[in-house]
């Protein structure tokens, strides 16, 4: 019997490699292998392991955490496999081929169709329209057929203040009830239904009874040492992959807009949860928010214990032509970067699954950016891939490449905390970092070579007055003009480097109304954004109040003379919580013109701006009377109740709200350590 060493992998290499992390294509055929020769720590320094072939064996399964994050093509024909729900763990898996393992069945066909989202060809077919079917269609007939049977034969069981005990009793018999007498499609797949059925009657009871479907965190993976050891250019902390970790139970929603208030309601099935329709002042709209998932993956720990680390800020990933994490079904990515005490997550906002975990420790992140590089992966090929860019107290800058599961590199950019990062839409090496030592850098991070080295330079330094907090570039000139709310006011530099001068002060300082109405530079900006290519969406520090302004006629009037202190014109004002708390920032989104900001009691204000945007555009800067009055919020998705260890979490700060570009999910930050995501239909 041939044990697997590190020697062994080097050799079967194609073409032979020195290094394990190197190797793209494996070749274990033929070796009697069986599955207790495949050891997880020795597969984990596989990093770019993209072709495998396991041929030939005597597998009877896989273990469950070979970590090879870049798979795309396994070969495991003329094996012994039993089961194929291992396979789960390559999410990137294009081509698969099993033939002649006479335990499986087509049944097992239509797991693997299911579990693998990217996959195209099985055993040398294409099955994409097949594939399609069960993972949409097949999905959604079960569903039906799953919710139907409750409310017919259970609903009515269970009281209405039920006990841990009666859960438990009632959710045996369903599950029972349920995959006897649900059926669905040919006998032949009968075995296939069976499992999807018990699939979605947990997660209909997870979500209806505020069970949890994953509650034991999965125990953290650490790199090899030897791997380490390889490491010379830069250091590599490993990403780990996890489940997802969910700790909250018990879970009560209430959905209110502005016109209409609910009361409290179970969150019902995942496709039936409670809506809210909402009536601006124009005319009637249909607003419907669902929630997802509340998740707590950022504990210091792994602890469920913890209920005090901050989220602070959330990016979607974005879509590469050819993206692993692509969903067919909407034009945006679903994949959400969030970061908050020690920890980076990436999360799956449509399944609540935390795809990746990065941790280091001593830190605490404050900021997460994404951008897309071009890189020369092997034989001169290139591959646009997509770089996390994530920083925070220690004042570095951590590179992660995401689909290689580990981060290549490190910038050293400030000496204090680092409070936010941006990238630049149009030069994708470009990184902007904003730090408590009141300097605002311009980085080029450069593109790694196929070893992941890589040269950092700093092109500029902008001297602030103040704290820098929130950083926005003018859509319209992104390689001219800066913007940054900061703790003593709002700015804009000019950043175009056909300038020498490297140290830049600021170019204007704007003023906005104070409570008494007189105009002010001294106020802290913590929310900053761009609604559009002209107006600005900012937060100050006066009460109840976000500001709409226009930066072309703003900034217009600083042409006509030389000051560096500039009025903002003020489109319209935003009504919204009279708090005095900093720090809850606000986002857009462009594509459907909304703002959201959270509050200090876990609410989120909606503003639907869509009627606004062409009146403010044709006003020359003076305020029509739609804009004589505050405009309200379209809708408030108000906090729910959760409850964790029967004790229910109050006191629950939204530091940060963001939507995908298309207002699919909206991701919920808070205080107390809960990423929230809602979905909108």
């Amino acid at each position: 019997m041939s044990k697997i060493t590190t020697e062994l992998l080097l050799e079967r290499a194609v073409p032979r490699s020195t290094r394990l992390r190197k190797i793209e294509t494996l070749n274990l055929s033929k070796l009697q292998l069986k599955t207790g020769d495949l050891d997880p720590r020795l597969f984990s320094r596989l990093r770019h392991l993209q072709k495998l072939d396991l041929s030939d064996n005597l597998l009877d399964k896989f273990p469950n955490s070979l970590t090879l994050p870049d798979l795309r093509v396994l070969n495991c024909n003329n094996n012994k496999l039993e089961d194929v729900t291992a396979l789960k763990q390559f999410p990137l898996l294009e081509e698969l081929t099993y033939e002649n393992n006479v335990y499986l069945t087509l049944n097992d066909d239509y797991k693997v169709m299911f579990l693998l989202q990217n996959l195209r060809l099985l055993n040398g077919k294409d099955i994409t329209k097949l594939a399609n079917h069960v993972r949409r269609v097949n999905s959604r007939k079960l569903t039906s057929k799953v919710t139907a049977h409750w409310k017919k034969f259970f609903h009515d069981q269970l009281p209405e203040k039920y006990t841990a005990e009666q859960v438990k009793s009632i959710k045996k018999k369903f599950l029972k009830s349920v995959q006897t007498n649900v059926v669905y499609g040919p006998s032949s797949l009968s075995e296939f239904t069976r499992w999807r059925v018990k699939m979605i009657a947990e997660e209909f009871l997870a979500y209806s009874l505020g069970l949890e479907l994953n509650s034991d965190p999965e125990p953290e993976e650490k790199m090899d040492e030897n791997e380490e050891e390889e490491s010379t250019e830069s250091p590599r902390e490993a990403a780990e992959d996890k489940g997802q970790v969910v700790c909250i139970y018990d879970v009560l929603v209430t959905v209110t807009s502005r016109k209409r208030k609910r009361n409290h309601s179970k969150i019902g099935p995942r496709r039936k949860r409670s809506k809210t329709r909402v009536a601006t002042k124009e005319k009637a709209e249909d607003v419907s928010a669902e929630p997802l998932h509340f998740l707590q993956c950022h504990s210091k720990g792994n602890s469920r214990e913890d209920f005090k680390t901050q989220l602070w800020a959330c990016v979607f990933e974005p879509l590469l032509d050819s993206g692993a994490r692509k969903d067919p079904i909407v034009s945006s990515s679903r994949t959400v970067a969030t970061c908050g005490g020690e920890s980076v997550c990436l999360i799956d906002c449509e399944t609540g699954t935390v795809l990746k975990k990065y941790k280091v420790a001593a830190e605490e992140f404050f900021s997460v950016a994404w951008t897309t590089l071009t890189m020369v992966i092997s034989n001169s090929r290139k591959k646009s891939h997509n770089i996390l860019a994530a920083a925070g107290r220690r004042g570095i800058v951590k590179l992660i490449h995401v689909a290689a599961d580990f981060c290549y590199g490190e910038i050293k950019a400030h000496k204090k905390p680092i409070a936010t990062v941006c990238f630049s839409p149009t030069r994708e090496t470009h990184l902007f970092t904003a730090s408590y030592d009141k300097r605002i850098a311009l980085w080029d991070i450069g593109i790694p070579d196929c070893d992941y080295n890589f040269k950092a330079s700093q092109l500029l330094v902008l001297e602030v007055l103040s704290i820098p907090l929130r950083i926005a570039l003018v859509p319209t000139c992104p390689d001219q003009y800066l913007l940054a709310g900061c703790e003593g006011g709002c700015f804009a530099w000019n950043i175009k480097l056909d300038k020498e001068q490297k140290n830049r002060p600021f170019e204007a300082m704007f003023q906005f109304p104070d409570e008494d109405g007189s105009m002010t530079t001294l106020h802290r900006v913590d929310g900053l954004a761009f609604l559009n290519d002209d107006v600005v969406v900012s937060k100050s520090s006066k009460p109840g109040c976000i500001y709409l302004w226009s930066w072309s006629r703003s900034f217009d009037t600083k042409g006509k003379g030389c000051q560096r202190t500039i009025a903002a014109v003020i489109l319209a004002e935003l009504e919204w919580s009279t708090t005095d708390l900093s720090y809850l920032t606000l986002s857009t989104c462009p594509a459907k013109d909304y703002v959201f900001c959270g509050d200090e009691k876990g609410s989120v204000w909606m503003y639907n701006l869509s009627s606004y945007t062409t009146a403010w555009s044709s006003a020359k800067g003076k305020r029509s009377p739609l804009q004589e009055k505050r405009i309200p919020p379209a809708q408030i998705l108000q906090w729910p109740e959760l409850r964790a260890n029967e004790e229910q979490l109050t006191e629950v700060l939204v530091n940060n709200v963001v939507s995908d570009p298309t207002f699919t999910y909206l991701v919920v930050l808070t205080s107390v350590n809960i990423t929230a995501i809602w979905k909108k239909s």
